[in-house]
């Protein structure tokens, strides 16, 4: 069945001008930019299928051969569905520019997507203004946090580079455990005394995970 077969009511455009872009699904707005079907399945279905083989947070993390691998999909819809995630990821990291931390969950929203491999841990120091706007942010470390393999030097050299008024500890547990273990209470005990002497307050030390995050100030324990 082709798109133009399917009564006129249920067409994605025709849906999208008369209820507006909220009013259609993940696979509607899927097909709506990638257009032309098969000659054997119109794009809605398999639109539909990429939504409920992967769903919309899987999709975006499948590589343009991977993508491939499903009917209809070739080398240049593969590329346009890469490329509409890729404008996502970009607007939300313009959108955090200067965001101002409030809480942990700013630093939450502000990491979303901005780690490598989530499959390993990484270790980031996030730069803060007077205004406590982050400025910029640097990958310390990779693998599991170990304080004898943390030297506040070379942590605190890029502070001192940036001049950054206070700075925030940031890593990811890969297993989606966000409570610490000791070795990343040792670690957040020497940085900080690294930056007590500094004068560079080390303003929080936030572990997240997929859909979680701890807070070692929140938790009162930044002392």
């Amino acid at each position: 069945m082709r798109i133009h077969d399917l009564d006129p009511d249920e067409r994605p455009r025709e849906r999208f001008l008369r209820s507006g872009v909220s009013a259609l699904s993940s696979a509607e707005l899927m097909a709506l930019i990638l257009k032309t079907g098969t000659k054997g399945k119109n794009i809605l279905e398999t639109c539909n299928e990429l939504m409920g083989r992967y769903g919309l947070e899987n999709l975006a993390d499948l590589s343009v051969s991977e993508l491939q691998e499903n009917e209809g999909i070739g080398p240049a819809k593969a590329m346009q569905i890469k490329a509409v995630f890729e404008l996502h990821k970009r607007l939300h990291y313009r959108r955090n520019t200067n965001k101002k931390v409030r809480s942990a969950r700013d630093i939450f929203e502000y990491m979303n997507g901005r780690v490598p491999d989530e499959s390993k841990e990484h270790l980031f120091l996030l730069h803060l203004s007077t205004k406590n706007q982050i400025m910029r942010h640097d990958i310390i470390s990779v693998g599991t946090l170990n304080a004898s393999l943390i030297h506040p030097r070379e942590i605190f050299k890029a502070a001192i580079r940036e001049s950054s008024h206070a700075v925030i500890l940031v890593h990811n547990h890969p297993s989606g455990d966000v409570e610490p273990s000791n070795a990343d209470k040792e670690v957040t005990n020497l940085l900080r005394e690294a930056g007590s002497i500094l004068q560079i307050e080390l303003l929080d030390h936030v572990i997240i995970g997929r859909d979680a995050w701890f807070s070692f100030r929140e938790h009162a324990m930044l002392h």
